[in-house]
């Protein structure tokens, strides 16, 4: 899964995000709302945490501008407020769910996850293609009903492809879902995860193929 943080505090967004990326996600961090505004307009993202109150404006008009557009990325609002009436405003401007400061991490990782399972619309969220099952919430890899032990950056590039067989990624497309803008990697880091992932796939029903000049393809025999 791919991540994107709104928040000012640099000590609780150090936080966030180690937690996040020690469970083998990706995760880009918006200090600022004109920053997350950029971040939206060039990436994509599985869960936005927008913090509420920010240097240059309020979460909830980021929030606004975010549903205008009609981008149905779910976002849990981080918030120090806990009237009720706060509560439901976030709801009602499209906030998936929110979670009030101080928190627990733990807290904050169930919440994730909940979102997460409502947004693919069911309790477990196993994509099946062939003999090749991929459970992305708890990150697991079954290849003719064995588990596979994958790498962090290996279970995102599965996820990717299986959430869209047939369909061609070009390099920058794939290198965008496994890496936040702050990693120092090259695009050809891709071509050495692809590898990695044929190699897994072998003697399955799935394979990768390279559409050269274009990308590269998950196809189901």
């Amino acid at each position: 899964m791919k991540f994107l943080l709104v928040e000012d505090n640099q000590e609780l967004a150090r936080a966030i995000c180690y937690r996040i990326e020690s469970d083998g996600h990706v995760i880009d961090h918006a200090p600022k709302i004109r920053d997350a505004l950029v971040f939206v307009e060039v990436g994509e993202y599985d869960l936005i945490l927008l913090d509420v109150m920010l240097p240059d404006g309020d979460g909830r008009d980021f929030l606004r501008q975010h549903r205008a557009k009609n981008r149905a990325t779910p976002v849990i609002v981080l918030t120090a407020r806990s009237q009720v009436s706060d509560r439901i405003s976030l709801l009602d401007l499209g906030a998936d769910d929110y979670i009030t400061k101080p928190f627990d991490h733990a807290e904050l990782d169930a919440r994730c996850r909940a979102v997460l399972r409502r947004k693919s619309g069911t309790a477990q969220p196993i994509k099946k293609l062939g003999d090749v099952a991929f459970n992305p919430i708890a990150g697991i890899l079954t290849v003719s009903n064995i588990d596979v032990t994958l790498r962090n950056k290996e279970l995102r590039l599965i996820e990717t492809f299986m959430n869209a067989p047939g369909q061609i990624f070009s390099k920058q497309k794939l290198f965008d879902r496994l890496f936040s803008y702050s990693d120092d990697v090259s695009e050809n880091a891709i071509e050495v995860y692809v590898g990695r992932l044929r190699k897994h796939l072998v003697g399955s029903q799935l394979r990768i193929s390279t559409h050269r000049g274009l990308g590269y393809r998950l196809d189901h025999d």
